[in-house]
Formats: C-alpha cells, structure tokens, sequence
C-alpha cells in the first residue's frame, strides 16, 4: 500500500488539485488582513483554534490549505455549508495568500489525554497493522506528524476531536476528496477505538 496517506486532520487532510491558478508570489500580508476579517473566527487570528471543531491551521502546509478552500469552494467532494459561504468569494490569489499567511504562523502543541489508548495510537502511527494491511501514519505524515509538502499535511497537535471527526468522515465517504481514495481506504479499516487512539497520540505530537 503504497503512498496511502495513513491520516489526513486538520484540520485535516485533502490532495485535490488546484482548479484555479495560484498567485505567483503569495502575499502573507493580505492573507492576513482576509485572515482578520474571515477566518479569525473560527480558526483564531493565528491560526490556533480554541474549539476543538476547528481545525488548528497555524503551521499548515500552504499547499494543503489552499486545496482545501478549492475543494470546499467546488462543494461536490468536501461539504461544509459554512466553508462553501466562506470560500466562495475568495479568489484564486485570496486563497494562496491566506494559506501562505497560516503557514508562516507558528502551532500550539497539543496534549494526548487517554493514557489507556495511548499504546494502541503509538502502535498504529508509527507501525500499522500488516495484518490488516494499515500502512503506519508516519510513512506519509512523517514522524512527528509535520506533514510533507505538497502531499500530506501536519497534522501534529491537532485537536483529537477534530481529527477523529474526519477520519470518520472519511470512513462513511462523506468526505471524498482524498487523491485516489487514500484516506478512505485506509479509514475504512478503522475501528471506532482505533480512530479514538489514533486522534489521542496525534494531538500530543510535537
């Protein structure tokens, strides 16, 4: 199983290619005012959310962020009524420059909180299942969760709820705009308890 991108988070986690054309050179500093005015919300001014139904973005791959607004924006493969209102006015350098703003912030950690679990999410994210055909998480997202550009996003410190959200997300296929079905294979052969494990030792990686 190669490739297969093991956990996608945040806040997350999709590898659509972009349907608009990318500003040449990202503005952080306009990103920034569109931050303050649209996503500063939710997602905090720095991209470190306080709810753990938002995503944390600070520190995200600019790539997988912008990807993520282009496919909330499409709204066939990735649904949200509130980012479809939130995407749909911004334009194709808007979205890079608020991607590039995110990325430039820097990330609270996270805690994982579930001792018990803790062994069975160490196990699966650095090691899989063979038996089950799990690739380990780390292959794709790395060893302590930063992500690999443009590929596979951070997911290190994300909140557990949110991560667990979208895994199941990906579980059900309501959330289908993973590259060739990576997350949704993977996702498919999660148990609840897994998935619990998996979001707990994700939001203590730092």
């Amino acid at each position: 199983m190669k490739g297969v991108a093991a956990l996608c988070a945040l806040a997350g986690f999709a590898t659509m290619a972009s349907a608009q054309n990318p500003a040449a050179n990202p503005d952080p500093a306009k990103g920034r005012t569109l931050v303050t005015q649209v996503c500063a919300a939710c997602h905090g001014a720095d991209g470190n959310s306080t709810s753990p139904a938002n995503p944390k973005l600070a520190g995200q791959i600019a790539g997988y962020v912008s990807r993520q607004l282009d496919s909330f924006k499409a709204n066939k493969e990735r649904k949200n009524p509130v980012m479809y209102a939130m995407a749909t006015p911004l334009s194709a350098d808007d979205i890079q420059n608020v991607a590039a703003y995110f990325s430039e912030q820097t990330p609270k950690q996270g805690t994982a909180r579930n001792k018990g679990l803790l062994p069975l999410g160490q196990k699966l994210y650095r090691g899989g299942d063979s038996a089950r055909g799990l690739p380990a998480c780390a292959s794709c997202h790395g060893a302590t969760g930063a992500g690999v550009p443009i590929q596979y996003p951070r997911i290190a410190g994300q909140y557990a709820e949110y991560t667990e959200t979208q895994l199941k997300a990906f579980r059900a296929g309501e959330r289908a705009n993973d590259a060739n079905r990576m997350m949704r294979v993977v996702a498919d052969k999660l148990s609840d308890t897994d998935i619990k494990a998996l979001a707990d030792y994700i939001a203590g990686l730092h």
